[in-house]
């Protein structure tokens, strides 16, 4: 299993670390699978510097979209994309 870093904004974060935020939508340009662990760091875009705060996270479903057909290009350009959370 793997370990990956990722940057994530503080109002993301903290909604990590409080629970509310179950999910990452990621550009697919690395590679993870179910069962690889997510290390999140925190990084503020104002200052362009890690704040100190990390917080590991077990990946459990990856969903690649490149291929998926369910809706055309058309669509999705008009409406994007949104990612559920659910429990």
């Amino acid at each position: 299993m793997s370990k990956i870093e990722k940057k994530v904004w503080p109002e993301y974060f903290q909604k990590i670390v409080d629970g509310v935020k179950k999910y990452e939508l990621r550009l697919a340009d690395f590679a993870v699978k179910e069962g690889d662990t997510l290390i999140l760091k925190e990084w503020d875009p104002k200052t362009k510097e890690y704040t100190g705060r990390e917080i590991s996270k077990k990946v459990t479903y990856v969903l690649k979209t490149k291929g998926v057909t369910f809706w055309s290009q058309e669509d999705i350009d008009k409406y994007g994309l949104q990612i559920l959370a659910f429990e």
